[in-house]
């Protein structure tokens, strides 16, 4: 999954999440960048520092979506917010939140996750 336009990025995670792909997550990141754990209280550099978390992420049961709050562009920068939620097969609302990152338009046009807070817009709830 290749992102082309940055307004893309949060429903290609929700995407890669609902696919049950660990490899499309981690493709959506640069190698070195910054993902908030879900504790909220450690930041995790490096894809490998942070697969872990991911992984955790994929088992929670349900579908995600991701809906876009705004884009803000600069150049090869992109400030995005989305509000995210995940919904169990009985319809119920397992996780949710507004989350903040900052990607990056890489040198073949597509573009990475740089910063990725899944919560810092608004504290997930459960």
């Amino acid at each position: 999954m290749t992102v082309t336009d940055p307004r893309q990025m949060n429903t290609t995670f929700a995407h890669a999440f609902n696919s049950r792909s660990l490899k499309a997550l981690l493709a959506l990141y640069e190698p070195d960048a910054v993902l908030r754990a879900a504790t909220g209280d450690r930041d995790l550099a490096g894809i490998d520092a942070f697969t872990a978390e991911l992984q955790g992420l994929l088992r929670v049961p349900g579908t995600m979506t991701s809906l876009n709050r705004f884009c803000l562009r600069h150049g090869d920068l992109a400030l995005l917010s989305a509000d995210w939620k995940i919904i169990d097969g009985a319809g119920a609302v397992v996780a949710s939140g507004s989350s903040a990152e900052l990607v990056r338009r890489q040198a073949d046009g597509t573009w990475l996750y740089v910063i990725d807070h899944p919560t810092g817009a608004r504290p997930a709830s459960r």
